[in-house]
């Protein structure tokens, strides 16, 4: 484990510094009874109306996800406090029970997660994110799961039942084929051949399939993305999506400080590269904008993906910014919508 390294959190006036070496970064997970657990998403940015997130913080420890800046919230730090202080919403499957049984829920399709990932290591210990998908299929309630995580195998009987009945899809996150790039960005992720075995065991289960190249790191990822679509589509993906690196707040200082550490003589490369999808800023905070990039190197990067979508007959994502169900379309005609948030990394 690395050591406690946190930018300076903008919601708290005190500062600590440590007088002397930094101690290492343990484990603590928080067990927590939450108040609800289907949060409503209005970002033209979101993929789906509703998401499911079972836990906050993430053992990944993905350099780049945009979530880390939520820990701040919690009065902890974007760095390390996010990898390594996990809270668990205990109460997740009574909650879910009680949300979808509620007269107003029209039975709309939920996403599993909208922020951290919702089959991170810890859930082998907890089961919520399965516990709640077996509420959903008690009621017939579609659903759709992104994640990093080899462990969604463990559920594609589930998943191919939900699939089978009320509609279910799955997202496999994999931004790299680089196993190196991959070990250096997403340390606590599995390695990019157990995505591309999950998208194969899930396929074969009966459970719809599907990769998410996300983030788009210009500079470092773009040029993979042929690759990543041709082992998604052998493996058994039906669709795919993509989204360009998202840096908001203090997550921008943790990945550059990582970024240099791992590359340095890549990173001042694809830091240019990524101001220039951005009008020359780090992040474009505005709805509509923050998943997406503008200029001539973004329109060559989704050139490249849709020339690829096509050679490998993905389709676009089955699900619209609306969060519901779309009849399959042509290649690329979701291109301004594909900026699937979920786990993300919304994870």
């Amino acid at each position: 484990m690395r050591l406690v390294d946190n930018p300076p959190n903008p919601y708290v006036s005190r500062r600590d510094e440590w007088l002397g070496p930094l101690p290492p970064a343990h484990l603590e997970v928080i067990e927590e009874q939450a108040r609800s657990i289907i949060t409503r998403n209005d970002s033209p940015d979101v993929g789906a109306r509703w998401t499911v997130n079972p836990y906050r913080g993430c053992g990944h420890a993905c350099t780049y996800c945009y979530a880390r800046r939520t820990h701040e919230y919690l009065g902890w730090g974007a760095g390390t406090d996010f990898e390594t202080r996990l809270t668990v919403k205990i109460n997740a499957p009574y909650l879910i029970r009680k949300e979808l049984a509620a007269p107003s829920w029209r039975k709309e399709r939920v996403a599993f997660s909208g922020v951290t990932d919702c089959y991170q290591p810890i859930e082998t210990r907890y089961r919520l994110t399965r516990r709640c998908l077996e509420a959903c299929l008690e009621v017939g309630n579609p659903v759709c799961v992104v994640t990093k995580s080899y462990l969604v195998v463990r559920d594609s009987g589930l998943l191919a039942e939900l699939a089978g009945t009320c509609g279910a899809n799955v997202c496999i996150s994999i931004p790299f084929t680089d196993l190196r790039s991959g070990c250096a960005l997403e340390p606590g992720a599995p390695p990019p051949a157990q995505r591309f075995e999950a998208i194969r065991n899930l396929s074969a289960a009966g459970v719809p399939v599907g990769v998410l190249v996300a983030p788009v790191i210009p500079g470092l990822t773009d040029w993979q993305i042929p690759e990543i679509l041709r082992r998604a589509a052998e493996a058994g993906a039906r669709f795919a999506g993509h989204q360009a690196l998202r840096l908001p707040g203090n997550v921008a200082g943790v990945f550059l400080k990582r970024l240099r550490e791992a590359m340095p003589a890549a990173a001042t490369r694809i830091e240019s590269r990524l101001r220039g999808i951005r009008g020359g800023r780090l992040n474009d905070p505005r709805f509509g904008e923050r998943m997406r990039g503008r200029g001539p190197y973004w329109e060559s990067v989704e050139q490249l993906f849709e020339a690829a979508c096509r050679r490998y007959g993905l389709k676009g994502p089955p699900c619209n910014l609306g969060g519901s169900c779309e009849a399959p379309g042509r290649v690329g005609a979701n291109r301004r919508g594909v900026q699937l948030r979920f786990g993300f990394g919304e994870d």
